[in-house]
């Protein structure tokens, strides 16, 4: 899995300014380091962010994880797949609200 695209973080870009701990924690530790270890793959994490995201009900997250998996070589019809499969575990209203950003993104921001 060391052939795999490095992700970087955009918490500095956010937050430096306003959050400068908070922005330094988000690329120096969840991206450089923890997005980036060997044993899954970015593809797999992003999966895994997507269903935690839409099972937490953490929709303000969702739309960037949703395009960051799409980079990561998850497609369109298994993240709803995805979504889908959730919901019946995590809550209808939790999947309907992921449902709806995962709807945003894939369609209206094209």
């Amino acid at each position: 899995m060391t052939d795999q695209l490095k992700q970087v973080g955009g918490g500095r870009k956010m937050f430096d300014d306003f959050a400068p701990k908070l922005a330094e924690l988000t690329d120096d530790v969840l991206f450089a380091d923890i997005w980036n270890r060997p044993e899954l793959s970015a593809r797999d994490r992003s999966l895994i962010t997507v269903a935690v995201l839409t099972a937490g009900g953490n929709t303000d997250q969702l739309g960037f994880h949703l395009g960051r998996a799409v980079e990561n070589g998850v497609t369109q019809e298994e993240l709803i797949e995805a979504i889908t499969h959730v919901t019946l575990y995590a809550g209808w209203p939790r999947g309907m609200a992921a449902m709806s950003v995962a709807k945003h993104v894939f369609t209206e921001n094209k």
